[in-house]
């Protein structure tokens, strides 16, 4: 029998064998889906309308404006929402192709799309290269006062984001990016087979809300704490990042340059702080 496709794209039904100790049955589970998305740019250059690939990335459907416009983010190609004219499907809707339509204002440098994405970890760029790349970015200097999280509010956010991960309950398979504010009040959640997209949609959405910088905003990964998530922190000026895995040595490095307060192995009532601590007090 082939797979039924749920009402919700997010989820595919599959027929699977269950093993019960030496009892073999039929039966069937809920998957994550997982299909690929190709982002492409649109612009003008001298008048004349333009349209270049930016990116592939295997993505659970669903919230892909969001993707897109969080992946423009993180890569320092648009700082305002007036600068998207459109972000549309090409082809039947809901498709796997979706182009950004830059306004004709925006000088956008189409020479970019010839080099590598120092946000893809096969980019060829590591270590001393991968931080200076951000700087040049013109990211959000992340004010180093005024802003304080209690550590009982740290230890509450794993539970919170649960419970707004539906996919996530019902598949077990789907990582989530959460952000919460200073009192530790969930205010969004998204999900996606992809760590990297499931971040990219959580700050593409605040971004289309023109609620970028995030100053005053606390971030939590469900996984680890890669060179890769922290970077779009960055960018979004977000300035304490929380996960629930370990962070990598150059996600702490960046989180040190940057001023990030980054938390690490957030669960069971403890977390390791890595970096800016005086932003968590008891």
């Amino acid at each position: 029998m082939g797979s039924l496709q749920n009402s919700h794209e997010s989820i595919e039904e599959v027929p699977v064998r269950k093993v019960l100790g030496s009892a073999i049955a039929g039966g069937r589970e809920l998957l994550a889906v997982e299909e690929p998305l190709e982002i492409r740019i649109g612009y003008h250059f001298k008048g004349r309308p333009q349209a270049r690939s930016l990116s592939i990335t295997m993505r659970t459907p669903g919230n892909d404006a969001e993707l897109a416009a969080g992946f423009l983010v993180g890569e320092g190609m648009v700082r305002d929402p007036s600068e998207i004219v459109a972000i549309r499907h090409l082809g039947p809707a809901a498709g796997n192709e979706l182009q950004v339509d830059l306004h004709p204002s925006v000088d956008f440098d189409a020479t970019r799309l010839d080099r590598h994405f120092y946000t893809t970890s096969s980019c060829g760029v590591c270590g001393k290269t991968s931080l200076e790349a951000i700087e040049t970015q013109g990211a959000p200097a992340i004010p180093l006062e005024g802003f304080t999280v209690e550590t009982r509010l740290i230890h509450n956010l794993p539970d919170l984001a649960r419970g707004a991960q539906p996919v996530f309950t019902q598949t077990g398979g789907l990582h989530a990016a959460a952000l919460f504010d200073e009192n530790g009040n969930l205010l969004d959640v998204r999900e996606d087979v992809g760590r990297h997209n499931g971040l990219d949609k959580l700050i593409g959405r605040q971004f289309l809300d023109a609620a970028l910088p995030l100053h005053r905003r606390i971030l939590l990964v469900s996984g680890r704490a890669s060179f890769e998530l922290l970077q779009k922190a960055v960018m979004a000026g977000i300035p304490v990042v929380a996960a629930i895995g370990a962070p990598s040595s150059l996600a702490v490095e960046l989180a040190n340059r940057a001023h990030i307060t980054l938390l690490g192995f957030v669960r069971q009532n403890q977390f390791n702080i890595y970096s800016a601590p005086w932003r968590i007090v008891s």
